[in-house]
C-alpha cells in the first residue's frame, strides 16, 4: 500500500463570538460556573444566513489553497447537522470549490465523523492515488435548548478540512510516513446518551464522561500497539474538544501527559465533528505539528462512537 497522509488542512469559524456572560442567565448558572466546569470562555455561532454548507465550503477553500480541486477523486463531508436531508452537503462543497471530477458523499458518526472520514479517504487514496477532501462541519447553535445547562454552554459552530493524499515514501530504514492505522468502534447500546429529541440536542453528561474515560484510553492503546508503538511515543495528541476538563482527564487516564495537546475548546467550545479538524488545522498552521511527529487523533461522542487515527506527519517539501 502506498504511503498516504494529510497534505493540507483548513478551517473556518463564524465571526459572532458568544461569551459565557451571554449564556449564563438563561442556563441558570454564572459565567464562573461555566468556565470552571468546561474551561470554555467563548464560542462562535453561525450568522442567521450562514448554513452548515457555507461553513464547510469556507474550510474546504482554505485547505485547497495550494491544491487543484480538479485533481480530487472524492469529497467527503462529516456532519450531524446537515441543512436539509438531501442533497448531501458534499455536493454543495464540490460545486463551490470546482471539484468537478470528484464523487461526493456525507458521513454521520457525530463527533467521531472526521476521523471516520479520514479512514475512508486513506483507503480511497491508496486505491486510486487521487487526493480526497475530507470536511467536517456542524452548526449546533440552532438545536440547543439554552435553558439546559448540560448542553447550552458547551457547543459552538465551525468547520475544518483536510486533504488526504500520497506522501513521500520514507528513506530505507526510516519510520513509515502517513497513516499507520485507525481504530473505529461503535456501541449502539448507549445511543441514548447523546441524541436530538423534539428538535433539541440532549446529553447525559455524567454517563458520557464515564464512557469516554472507560472506553477511549484502551482504544487508543490498542491502535498504538497495532502500529508497533506505545502511547508514550506520541508527540502530538489531538482529541475531540468536548470539554476542557474532560480532555485533560482523558490525556492523563490514557498516559498521554507527555504529548503536546493543542486546544481550541477554550475559544470555540465543542464544534462537534469539526472539533478535531479545526484543532489540527490551527496546530498545523502554528507549527506545532512538525515533520516526523507521531500524531494521534481521537474523536468520540454520539452513537456512542470512537474514531482514532495514528499517523507519522509528513510535511510538504516547502514546509520542511
Amino acid at each position: 500500500m502506498r504511503a498516504v497522509g494529510i497534505v493540507a488542512t483548513g478551517s473556518y469559524l463564524p465571526k459572532e463570538e458568544v461569551g459565557n456572560e451571554e449564556l449564563a442567565a438563561a442556563a441558570g448558572v454564572t459565567p464562573e460556573w461555566i468556565l470552571a466546569r468546561t474551561r470554555i470562555s467563548s464560542r462562535r455561532f453561525a450568522a442567521a444566513g450562514e448554513s452548515t454548507a457555507d461553513l464547510a465550503v469556507r474550510a474546504a477553500q482554505q485547505a485547497l489553497d495550494r491544491i487543484d480541486p480538479a485533481e480530487l477523486g472524492h469529497v467527503i463531508v462529516s456532519t450531524s447537522t446537515a441543512d436539509t436531508p438531501q442533497p448531501p452537503v458534499s455536493v454543495t462543497v464540490q460545486h463551490a470549490v470546482g471539484a468537478t471530477g470528484a464523487a461526493c458523499f456525507d458521513v454521520n458518526a457525530v463527533c467521531s465523523g472526521f476521523v471516520y472520514g479520514l479512514a475512508l479517504a486513506r483507503d480511497l487514496v491508496a486505491e486510486s492515488g487521487r487526493p480526497v477532501l475530507v470536511v467536517a462541519a456542524d452548526v449546533y447553535s440552532r438545536i440547543l435548548d439554552f435553558s439546559d445547562r448540560r448542553t447550552a454552554v458547551l457547543f459552538g459552530d465551525g468547520a475544518g478540512a483536510a486533504v488526504v493524499g500520497p506522501v513521500p515514501e520514507p528513506a530505507p530504514g526510516a519510520a513509515p510516513s502517513g497513516f499507520l492505522g485507525f481504530e473505529l468502534t461503535s456501541d449502539g447500546s448507549r445511543q441514548g446518551l447523546i441524541r436530538v429529541e423534539d428538535g433539541f440536542f440532549r446529553m447525559e453528561g455524567r454517563q458520557v464522561k464515564e464512557f469516554v474515560l472507560e472506553r477511549v484510553p484502551p482504544a487508543l492503546a490498542a491502535l498504538a500497539a497495532r502500529a508497533g508503538h506505545s502511547l508514550s511515543d506520541v508527540d502530538v495528541f489531538i482529541p475531540h474538544q468536548a470539554n476542557g476538563v474532560l480532555v485533560t482527564e482523558l490525556a492523563e487516564r490514557a498516559g498521554l501527559g507527555g504529548a503536546l495537546m493543542p486546544r481550541t475548546v477554550d475559544r470555540y467550545g465543542n464544534v462537534g465533528s469539526a472539533s478535531v479538524a479545526v484543532t489540527l488545522d490551527e496546530a498545523n498552521r502554528a507549527g506545532m505539528v512538525r515533520h516526523g511527529d507521531l500524531v494521534l487523533l481521537a474523536g468520540f461522542g454520539g452513537g456512542m462512537a470512537i474514531g482514532a487515527g495514528l499517523l507519522r506527519w509528513a510535511a510538504q517539501e516547502e514546509e520542511r
